[in-house]
């Protein structure tokens, strides 16, 4: 095989942003094959655009046309695990659209039918694709921070409009969309801060719901973790505060990092503050260290960087950035801080309980204004720079 042919399933926002960027041949060794959408008005609009590219109105044909190699789910999120699945069975590739799907049991069937075949399963979690935090992983996995303290996340330069809201029947509806803010854009954060600082083993979430927009889901979240090793962490995201502010802060033994402006800042300590707080001769001591600030020498690839990488593990086995499973802890983390707050803030221990979550989610989704057989808007896209680190 000398190039990957791709199929991309959903031709909104993101997937014809998608389509875009492989059509216009920037992902060497893959091909824009085949896309697929259940609106009429978007299959029109890619013949338009796309005269070369055969359109399909169901998945599943696509699948079975033999016309593709790979496919990339491009849908609402209530979808993303059905139609991978679909896709995994047909023998493709995966790519896989931020989150795996909104609810984790549907995720774990998912990783489950990925892991019974030796297709390649990826996610689009190209923020991992940002030097920084690929540094700051280094060196907290490394051990040069020694054992963690603290973590807190302050992600509140989300800003979106209510026009954003309305832009889809689907989009922030609990039946629809599944979540909020913590479910459509604070992924990428969430993963990042397990990716770098590990999974915790408890959580209390608190979601305010339509605090900033006229929505059903959450808007505003908080989240506090407790970590096995007693350290503790923080996340806070929005959708409603402008200018907002994106700040990653990791203390632990050895010092701290802050990655804040596109700088990584980096306190070293000579020696643990642990051996200095039982050591020493004052009350505040004046303690040894070095400070060293990093910038990056190469740029974020972004969702270009993840394409690359897929069409590169499939045809050269080169390992994923962003491996299919990886994509598990983000969406354990989002339902989980959901389940805390509608069970009154209450302390939810890790591994989730996914089938009580559903439960709750169900009885969410009978109430919601949202019916899978509106039609959304219709919006051809290309990539934004707001949908990479944002500082």
């Amino acid at each position: 095989m000398n190039e990957v042919r791709l199929a991309i399933v959903g031709f909104g926002n993101m997937g014809s942003a998608h389509a875009a960027c492989v059509h216009s041949g920037k992902i060497q060794g893959l091909r824009l094959a085949a896309v697929c959408d259940i609106s009429e008005v978007r299959r029109t609009l890619c013949r338009e655009k796309y005269p070369d590219v055969p359109v399909f109105s169901d998945a599943r044909e696509m699948f079975a046309s033999g016309l593709a190699d790979a496919a990339l789910v491009a849908v609402p999120h209530r979808l993303h695990a059905e139609i991978g699945i679909q896709a995994i069975q047909a023998g493709l590739h995966l790519l896989s659209e931020k989150p795996l799907d909104a609810r984790l049991s549907r995720a774990r069937q998912l990783v489950d039918a990925a892991n019974a075949g030796d297709r390649v399963f990826a996610i689009m979690f190209n923020q991992r694709t940002n030097p920084l935090f690929r540094r700051a992983r280094e060196i907290v996995r490394s051990g040069e921070l020694g054992h963690l303290k603290r973590s807190i996340w302050i992600i509140t330069n989300w800003y979106r409009s209510q026009r954003y809201y309305d832009s889809g029947a689907w989009r922030a509806t609990w039946a629809g969309e599944g979540g909020g803010v913590l479910l459509n854009q604070a992924p990428h954060n969430l993963d990042l801060w397990q990716w770098i600082c590990g999974m915790p083993k408890s959580l209390v979430g608190f979601c305010d719901i339509a605090k900033y927009h006229d929505i059903e889901v959450e808007d505003d979240a908080t989240i506090y973790a407790r970590y096995a090793n007693g350290a503790v962490g923080t996340f806070i995201t929005t959708t409603g505060e402008y200018p907002g502010t994106n700040r990653l802060e990791i203390a632990g033994e050895l010092g701290k990092i802050v990655i804040e402006e596109g700088t990584l800042k980096w306190w070293r300590l000579r020696e643990s503050e642990k051996g200095i707080r039982f050591s020493a001769d004052s009350n505040s001591p004046a303690i040894n260290m070095d400070y060293e600030e990093i910038r990056p020498s190469e740029r974020e690839t972004a969702h270009a960087g993840i394409l690359q990488n897929f069409t590169n593990a499939i045809l050269f086995g080169e390992s994923l950035i962003s491996p299919g499973a990886d994509g598990l802890n983000q969406l354990e983390l989002t339902n989980a801080a959901y389940l805390s707050s509608w069970l009154g803030n209450r302390e939810i221990e890790l591994p989730l309980d996914a089938d009580r979550y559903d439960c709750e989610l169900d009885a969410r989704a009978l109430r919601s204004k949202y019916h899978a057989t509106e039609a959304d808007s219709v919006e051809v896209s290309v990539y934004s720079p707001r949908w990479q680190v944002n500082w």
